[in-house]
């Protein structure tokens, strides 16, 4: 395997361009599966501090 050296700095730029618009072109914000089927959220999905809090969280 050939090693290479990591930028400085990380250009988000460079890396996403166009994804955004992929995302939308390609509906993957929106719902699938039954459209019948019961709505439901979650309050607070994981992952979730439920403890006290120490320097692995």
């Amino acid at each position: 395997m050939k090693e290479q050296a990591l930028a400085p700095k990380y250009d988000h730029k460079a890396v996403e361009a166009g994804r955004y618009q992929e995302w939308l072109d390609e509906d993957v914000f929106k719902p699938s599966g039954d459209q019948k089927a019961k709505p439901y959220s979650i309050v607070i999905p994981p992952p979730n501090v439920t403890g006290k809090l120490h320097m692995g969280h």
